[in-house]
């Protein structure tokens, strides 16, 4: 049945920079920055372009501090324990790259995650001998024990790291991460959070959730510009931390705010609009009632999973709770040709929307932002159900 009393952001909608003939449905993918935040980031540039040496050498560190500070209130902990990195794949290579591993070290993860990441601890693997393990998450979830039994049941006594997604990218879940890096922290096992989904979907408190190192993305649910990200690191594991490249930061002779942060901080000359243009996308969202905007995202998200799982008769992947998923919902598919139903949601009906094959089970990712409207799952569900036919 079509979504009732469910009320249209058009506000919001003329706010992002999106083209108004595409129903977008992949916030995950690269987020969306509203024009009022891309405004800033453009100023950001224009003052650096204006006199480059006093951007960079008299004001950058103070300009740091403050992005810093007020990231680290959205996020629940000390800017201190923050630095900005282009984005989370930057954070967690920073994590993977400074860890001593050796042939006897596991790193155990789930077969929900980023293949990005997969990657980056595979090649750290074959650089040392360590092994990495995608250990296997049986769906539908239907409990946090559940989840943390099927992850805790393939730790050993190599076991060096735990590396989870927070909010996974092919599944679209929520895990229980805090349980995770509790259970991580008594056996002296290291965590490591990748976050890229979370920051603006969820309300986090990093330093409650216990992660030794979380890294996540600005540019994404955040609605910061692209090129902004952070890695979190608690101030006993920051020494661990080698930078990704070496500059002036390292061992500087300058005071700074401590070696973790002027070491990842300055790398040579870059850009940091984007992250100086991270405040005024919190604010972005403080000045339109984020709350507001992701409980109806999240209605919108329950509808879509809703009408699918009606259309197809497939179960969906986990309870239908707010525990489970925010404002990214991802439903089996029945065996169909992707690439042809991808190219027909695109191409006939203007659908941006990602379809994949994960674990041999063909899945729809859908993304709901505040641009995002009752008619855009109206139109998914139209276009769904004739190219089923």
């Amino acid at each position: 049945m079509p979504m009732k009393n469910m009320p249209e952001p058009p506000s919001l909608r003329d706010l992002f920079l999106l083209r108004p003939d595409i129903v977008f449905l992949n916030h995950g993918s690269f987020g969306a920055c509203p024009r009022p935040v891309f405004e800033i980031y453009q100023q950001w540039q224009l003052e650096l372009e204006r006199q480059p040496v006093e951007f960079l050498i008299r004001r950058f560190p103070d300009l740091m501090r403050e992005a810093r500070a007020a990231l680290a209130g959205y996020l629940g902990t000390q800017a201190s324990n923050l630095v900005y990195v282009p984005n989370a794949t930057a954070g967690i290579n920073i994590v993977a790259r400074s860890l001593r591993l050796s042939e006897d070290d596991e790193i155990l993860s789930t077969d929900h995650e980023y293949g990005a990441m997969d990657r980056t601890w595979r090649f750290m693997c074959e650089k040392t001998g360590a092994t990495y393990i995608n250990g296997r998450v049986p769906l539908p979830l239907e409990s946090r024990e559940q989840f943390v039994e099927a992850v805790w049941s393939a730790v050993t006594d190599r076991t060096r790291v735990v590396f989870l997604s927070h909010i996974t990218s092919p599944t679209a879940l929520t895990f229980p991460v805090e349980d995770i890096c509790r259970r991580a922290r008594e056996a002296g096992i290291i965590s490591v959070i990748d976050g890229a989904h979370a920051p603006g979907q969820l309300s986090l408190d990093l330093d409650r959730i216990g992660a030794d190192f979380y890294a996540g993305n600005c540019h994404k649910w955040m609605l910061g510009p692209k090129g902004a990200g952070f890695l979190y690191a608690r101030p006993e594991m920051q020494p661990r931390l080698e930078p990704l490249v070496v500059s002036w930061g390292w061992r500087s002779d300058a005071p700074g705010d401590s070696p973790f942060i002027d070491q990842h901080e300055w790398q040579g000359t870059r850009d940091p609009a984007a992250f100086l243009s991270v405040p005024a996308a919190i604010e972005f969202m403080r000045a339109h009632d984020w709350e507001r905007v992701r409980a109806e995202c999240h209605a919108l998200a329950h509808e879509f999973r809703q009408r699918i799982t009606e259309l197809t008769g497939l179960p969906p992947l986990s309870p239908d709770s707010p525990e489970w998923y925010a404002q990214m919902v991802t439903v089996p598919l029945p065996d169909c040709d992707l690439d042809m139903l991808k190219r027909r949601l695109y191409d006939e009906y203007h659908i941006e929307i990602p379809v994949m094959m994960w674990n041999g089970t063909p899945l729809i990712r859908a993304s709901f932002q505040a641009y995002n409207g009752s008619r855009d799952v109206e139109r998914a569900i139209h276009a769904l159900t004739i190219s089923r036919s």
